[in-house]
């Protein structure tokens, strides 16, 4: 066997592995708080909010904050949405991967030029290289010249 196909083997028995360990869940989006957060109505009537994983949406006062809320709205507002939870942050929010209409929408607001890579983090190579694109077509956070990421703002903002 080839050290190759060996190393393969290891990535997609780890990928198996990480999608049995996440929890799966499902329901109307009710709410987009913002360009990285919304809230889904479970069938058995339970609220639970969603932060995207990997990724960090500029604040609502920042530039590209409203256009980012807005995206992320009309993509997933009303649909029914499917979230792979990864993981359950400090304010008690589950984080995760959020499909709706078969679209990842974590992925897209990157693509789209309406969130930053959460470098801290991030894992998966698709992330960087959907911001190494929108950086190149100098769209959306790209268009404008040093704009100070999500997380660098809300620390300066603590200050």
């Amino acid at each position: 066997m080839s050290n190759k196909f060996l190393l393969s083997s290891i990535f997609v028995l780890c990928a198996i592995l990480s999608q049995l360990n996440s929890d799966e869940i499902s329901g109307k989006v009710i709410k987009v708080a913002d360009g990285d957060t919304l809230t889904i109505l479970t069938s058995s009537k339970e609220q639970v909010k969603i932060r995207l994983a990997s990724i960090d949406a500029p604040e609502k006062s920042q530039d590209f904050g409203s256009a980012s809320r807005k995206s992320l709205n009309t993509m997933c507002y009303g649909t029914n949405a499917n979230v792979i939870v990864q993981d359950t942050d400090r304010y008690g929010r589950k984080v995760g991967v959020v499909y709706c209409n078969g679209i990842e929408a974590n992925l897209e607001q990157v693509e789209r030029g309406l969130a930053w890579v959460y470098i801290k983090y991030a894992k998966e190579q698709k992330y960087f290289e959907a911001e190494s694109r929108a950086k190149n077509k100098r769209i959306g956070i790209w268009s404008i010249n040093n704009l100070t990421p999500a997380w660098e703002f809300r620390r300066n903002q603590q200050e």
